[in-house]
């Protein structure tokens, strides 16, 4: 953790305050949403498929819309987009703590979404721009803020909602609030590149989607996001099958985050003075593969079916799943800064935010579909009998998605220029 807070404080003020912010989004966000279903479900009586649906509006409306922030960010500055996303927050968590009819409660999960779609972006654009030549130092710590984040909120939101679910919402609205007031005052402005905004947003989006060798980076790292993704799908049915509670998903995220936190800095030091960029991510995407043997492995030992308190303590069942979260964990520390970084080279400094918004609209679609092979493989392994099955199926994408990156490496595009790709 020392050595997270070093980093972070050898950077100039605007990018502490970006990390500080990123930290105070995260944790009012997930200080909400993983009750957010529970208050639909339980306090509202709302159908399974309706609570299916409001949460759904909240992912679409963020990853349909993470384009446009982006060409928001380029074109008006990226300090006026976080400040609009995180007052556009605020609005949308006060109106869930009042929200009853469906129309109010779809509104605020759309305004929920189409806030991270404007502000996401553009803190990864400002943050790329104001590291300069330290772009993979402060992704680093930009993920040990976003880790922590995700560890404090739902244990604060634990405690608010205890009391009342309403709480919970005004809170983190009033947290929102805050850090809107605090950003207009203290976030230095970011001029938005006034040459871009005279010729047509098409154009750029043209430019982004035609970038080959960016394109096929994108692509090549969506399995990515589809593993990382099993922090939340995959591991905690297996913790819950196995042990019929929820105390091992929160030493999931407990482990996750910790690890995180602190070891980021010295993983991306130790790993910035061996490899390569493109090689780092490379090993970090096999690492991320051969993050689910302990569970391929284990699973033909624990079976398909419910295991039940008995002989073997539950401790000893979770072995494999927490080995393959810290696994998981560690791999993410490896690729993430580096692969912030490699979207910058790619793409270059003149459409940052749209690049990166680019970036995060494929990685939800490739996390939509994934779940959907992630779960069905699931369902597989469990009437085939073949319990290792979903995770030999999401070793194999991870190590797939290594030699794509490989592949690319060699074949030197991913040093490309993007002034190379237009006169190529």
């Amino acid at each position: 953790m020392r050595s997270t807070l070093a980093l972070a404080r050898s950077f100039d003020r605007p990018v502490k305050l970006l990390l500080v912010n990123q930290l105070t989004i995260n944790t009012g966000f997930y200080m909400l949403m993983p009750y957010l279903a529970g208050h639909l479900s339980g306090t509202l009586a709302l159908p399974t498929a309706l609570v299916g649906l409001i949460l759904g509006i909240r992912n679409l409306s963020q990853q349909g819309m993470f384009l446009v922030g982006g060409t928001l960010a380029d074109r008006l500055g990226c300090k006026p987009m976080i400040v609009a996303g995180c007052g556009l927050r605020t609005i949308a968590f006060l109106l869930l703590a009042v929200a009853e009819s469906l129309p109010a409660l779809v509104i605020a999960s759309a305004l929920t979404g189409f806030a991270g779609a404007l502000f996401n972006p553009a803190v990864r654009a400002y943050l790329a721009h104001e590291a300069g030549e330290r772009k993979v130092e402060a992704f680093a710590a930009f993920n040990a803020f976003y880790q922590l984040g995700i560890l404090i909120g739902p244990l604060i939101g634990l405690l608010l909602n205890g009391v009342a679910f309403t709480l919970v919402c005004l809170t983190a609205g009033v947290m929102f609030a805050v850090l809107t007031i605090a950003q207009i005052q203290a976030l230095p402005p970011q001029a938005g590149n006034r040459e871009r905004e005279k010729r047509a947003v098409l154009l750029d989006w043209r430019e982004a989607i035609t970038n080959r060798p960016f394109l096929l980076f994108a692509l090549a790292m969506i399995g990515s996001y589809v593993l990382n993704f099993q922090v939340y799908l995959g591991l905690p049915l297996e913790v819950r099958r196995m042990t019929a509670g929820e105390l091992g998903v929160t030493l999931i995220f407990v482990l996750s985050g910790l690890m995180t936190i602190a070891g980021q800095a010295q993983v991306t030091a130790w790993a910035a003075r061996r490899w390569r960029p493109s090689q780092a991510i490379t090993r970090g995407l096999l690492l991320m593969g051969l993050a689910f043997t302990p569970l391929v492995l284990a699973a033909p030992l624990t079976g398909t079916t419910a295991v039940t308190a008995g002989g073997i303590p539950h401790a000893l069942l979770l072995l494999p799943v927490l080995g393959t979260a810290a696994l998981l964990s560690l791999a993410t520390m490896i690729v993430y800064p580096f692969e912030m970084a490699t979207i910058v080279t790619l793409g270059g400094e003149r459409l940052v935010g749209t690049y990166y918004g680019l970036y995060n609209t494929l990685a939800g679609i490739g996390i939509a579909a994934g779940n959907l092979l992630s779960g069905w493989a699931l369902d597989l392994g469990k009437t085939t009998s073949l319990p290792s099955l979903p995770w030999l199926t999401l070793a194999l994408i991870g190590i797939g998605c290594a030699a794509a990156v490989r592949a690319l490496d060699r074949s030197g595009r991913l040093s490309a220029s993007p002034e190379a790709v237009s006169a190529a």
